[in-house]
């Protein structure tokens, strides 16, 4: 049975909006590209590579396409051969072709076609990026681990890594850990429903 790993990068007030660079995802009039830059730190490099081992990657066609631009011209840098040979599953309505080795489309029920995944072997599945898919699969209930990287930075707009539309669900830390630089790394786990009480 595999694991469905959500890992994103979030500004203080949730947007996690593409963080590449200036001009890797300017929709909805977005202008703050680049905004991890400034506080990329070794350690942190070093944690997020470990989020890519023995898993599968789990996209959706945006990212897939950022992605699939840069990572296989980057062939000989030992994390981008790794990223190139792992599986890669894409939730897609385009008709265009998967060219990244080992691309498959998740066909036209990406939800249904995540929860098939999950219920066969294999390596776990880490998302990256990819808010629309992000919030199916969070309306769905389908997320077993989320991990979120935190920037003290304030964004204001873009896109959001949790829609109001979620279905609600108990967690519990992991794990967690500050960068050099102020990153707030955090590892969550599912801890059954929400619990509630009263002062």
């Amino acid at each position: 049975m595999r694991s469905l790993h959500v890992a994103a990068f979030v500004s203080l007030d949730g947007v996690m909006q593409a963080p590449g660079g200036p001009d890797e995802d300017r929709s909805g009039g977005f202008d703050s590209g680049g905004w991890t830059v400034p506080f990329h730190d070794p350690a942190a490099g070093e944690i997020i590579a470990d989020y890519f081992r023995d898993v599968a990657l789990l996209v959706g066609r945006r990212t897939y396409d950022i992605f699939a631009g840069y990572w296989p011209n980057q062939a000989g840098e030992p994390f981008a051969d790794h990223l190139n040979a792992i599986p890669k599953y894409v939730a897609t309505r385009s008709p265009g072709p998967l060219d990244w080795t080992n691309s498959q489309a998740l066909g036209p029920d990406a939800v249904a076609a995540v929860r098939a995944l999950k219920a066969t072997p294999g390596p776990d599945l880490l998302t990256q990026g990819s808010s629309d898919l992000l919030s199916s699969l969070f309306a769905s209930d389908v997320v077993d681990r989320i991990t979120t990287l935190t920037f003290p930075v304030l964004l204001g707009r873009g896109k959001r890594l949790f829609e109001p539309d979620l279905t609600p669900a108990g967690l519990k830390l992991a794990d967690s850990r500050t960068t050099g630089t102020g990153v707030v790394i955090a590892r969550y786990e599912r801890d059954g429903a929400v619990r509630t009480g009263s002062f």
